[in-house]
Protein backbone atom coordinates (compact mmCIF):
# COMPACT_ATOMS: atom_id res chain seq x y z
CA UNK A 1 0.00 0.00 0.00
CA UNK A 2 0.95 3.58 -0.79
CA UNK A 3 0.88 6.12 1.53
CA UNK A 4 -0.51 9.70 -0.08
CA UNK A 5 2.17 12.27 1.51
CA UNK A 6 0.64 15.39 2.79
CA UNK A 7 3.30 17.78 1.95
CA UNK A 8 5.80 18.78 -0.44
CA UNK A 9 8.29 19.28 2.27
CA UNK A 10 10.08 16.76 4.41
CA UNK A 11 10.73 19.53 7.43
CA UNK A 12 11.21 16.78 10.16
CA UNK A 13 9.03 13.72 11.20
CA UNK A 14 6.51 15.90 13.74
CA UNK A 15 3.49 15.95 11.70
CA UNK A 16 3.61 12.87 9.70
CA UNK A 17 1.14 9.78 9.96
CA UNK A 18 2.49 6.34 10.64
CA UNK A 19 1.96 5.69 7.32
CA UNK A 20 4.34 8.23 5.90
CA UNK A 21 6.87 7.10 7.93
CA UNK A 22 6.06 3.34 6.75
CA UNK A 23 6.48 4.66 3.26
CA UNK A 24 9.32 6.27 3.63
CA UNK A 25 11.17 3.59 5.57
CA UNK A 26 9.82 0.98 3.67
CA UNK A 27 11.73 2.83 0.23
CA UNK A 28 14.76 3.28 1.76
CA UNK A 29 14.54 -0.32 2.87
CA UNK A 30 14.34 -0.99 -0.95
CA UNK A 31 17.38 1.07 -2.27
CA UNK A 32 19.65 -0.99 0.39
CA UNK A 33 20.27 -3.24 -2.73
CA UNK A 34 21.17 -0.30 -5.14
CA UNK A 35 23.91 0.22 -2.96
CA UNK A 36 25.59 -3.31 -3.27
CA UNK A 37 24.93 -3.06 -7.22
CA UNK A 38 28.25 -2.40 -9.58
CA UNK A 39 26.47 0.37 -11.14
CA UNK A 40 24.62 2.17 -8.34
CA UNK A 41 22.22 4.18 -10.29
CA UNK A 42 18.37 4.47 -10.62
CA UNK A 43 16.07 6.87 -12.90
CA UNK A 44 14.08 8.19 -10.35
CA UNK A 45 14.90 11.51 -10.16
CA UNK A 46 16.17 11.73 -13.74
CA UNK A 47 15.83 15.38 -14.80
CA UNK A 48 15.56 16.92 -11.97
CA UNK A 49 17.73 19.34 -9.48
CA UNK A 50 18.85 18.87 -6.48
CA UNK A 51 20.34 21.85 -4.59
CA UNK A 52 22.54 20.82 -0.73
CA UNK A 53 22.52 23.98 0.93
CA UNK A 54 24.92 23.75 3.76
CA UNK A 55 25.37 26.09 6.54
CA UNK A 56 27.24 24.13 9.25
CA UNK A 57 30.23 22.07 8.29
CA UNK A 58 29.45 18.32 7.18
CA UNK A 59 31.01 15.83 5.71
CA UNK A 60 29.42 12.34 6.41
CA UNK A 61 25.40 14.16 5.96
CA UNK A 62 26.41 16.82 2.97
CA UNK A 63 28.38 13.15 1.21
CA UNK A 64 25.09 11.19 2.05
CA UNK A 65 22.93 13.22 0.53
CA UNK A 66 24.93 13.63 -2.20
CA UNK A 67 25.66 10.40 -3.16
CA UNK A 68 22.14 9.78 -2.35
CA UNK A 69 20.82 12.42 -5.54
CA UNK A 70 23.55 10.93 -7.73
CA UNK A 71 22.26 7.61 -7.27
CA UNK A 72 18.90 8.36 -7.88
CA UNK A 73 20.18 10.03 -10.84
CA UNK A 74 19.16 13.76 -10.50
CA UNK A 75 21.38 16.73 -10.95
CA UNK A 76 23.25 17.63 -7.65
CA UNK A 77 24.84 20.80 -6.79
CA UNK A 78 26.32 21.55 -3.78
CA UNK A 79 26.18 24.88 -1.84
CA UNK A 80 27.99 25.58 1.39
CA UNK A 81 27.98 28.77 3.27
CA UNK A 82 31.97 29.11 2.46
CA UNK A 83 31.35 29.44 -1.30
CA UNK A 84 27.85 31.72 -0.97
CA UNK A 85 26.92 34.84 -1.17
CA UNK A 86 26.11 34.76 2.77
CA UNK A 87 29.83 35.42 3.06
CA UNK A 88 28.62 38.58 1.79
CA UNK A 89 26.23 39.62 3.87
CA UNK A 90 23.17 37.77 1.75
CA UNK A 91 20.01 36.61 3.65
CA UNK A 92 19.18 33.19 3.71
CA UNK A 93 16.45 34.02 2.08
CA UNK A 94 17.46 36.09 -0.85
CA UNK A 95 19.73 33.34 -0.97
CA UNK A 96 16.77 31.50 -1.42
CA UNK A 97 15.01 33.92 -4.26
CA UNK A 98 18.18 33.42 -6.24
CA UNK A 99 18.14 29.77 -5.85
CA UNK A 100 14.78 29.31 -7.20
CA UNK A 101 15.64 31.58 -10.01
CA UNK A 102 16.87 28.61 -11.18
CA UNK A 103 13.87 26.07 -10.99
CA UNK A 104 15.48 23.46 -8.52
CA UNK A 105 12.84 20.49 -8.11
CA UNK A 106 14.34 20.07 -3.89
CA UNK A 107 15.80 22.32 -1.43
CA UNK A 108 18.03 20.42 0.88
CA UNK A 109 19.37 22.44 3.18
CA UNK A 110 21.22 22.35 6.96
CA UNK A 111 21.43 25.23 9.39
CA UNK A 112 22.45 26.17 12.91
CA UNK A 113 18.76 27.79 12.79
CA UNK A 114 15.93 25.37 13.48
CA UNK A 115 13.43 27.86 11.76
CA UNK A 116 15.86 28.18 9.09
CA UNK A 117 14.12 25.28 6.64
CA UNK A 118 10.66 26.51 7.62
CA UNK A 119 11.96 29.87 6.18
CA UNK A 120 12.38 28.28 2.66
CA UNK A 121 9.43 26.56 2.81
CA UNK A 122 7.52 29.12 2.77
CA UNK A 123 9.23 31.41 0.07
CA UNK A 124 10.44 28.78 -2.55
CA UNK A 125 8.24 26.63 -5.06
CA UNK A 126 10.51 24.15 -4.90
CA UNK A 127 10.34 21.20 -2.10
CA UNK A 128 12.13 21.40 0.62
CA UNK A 129 13.63 18.89 2.93
CA UNK A 130 15.97 18.97 6.02
CA UNK A 131 17.72 17.40 7.97
CA UNK A 132 17.77 18.16 11.40
CA UNK A 133 20.86 19.73 13.08
CA UNK A 134 22.32 18.37 16.28
CA UNK A 135 20.36 18.66 19.04
CA UNK A 136 16.80 19.40 17.35
CA UNK A 137 14.98 16.57 18.20
CA UNK A 138 12.10 17.37 15.23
Amino acid sequence: MKAQLTNRHLLGIRGLSAEEITHFLDTAETFREVSEREIKKVPTLRGRTVINLFFEPSTRTRTSFEIAGKRLSADVINISSSSSSVTKGETLLDTARNLEAMSPDLIVIRHPSAGAPHQLARVCRASVGSRPSRGEGS
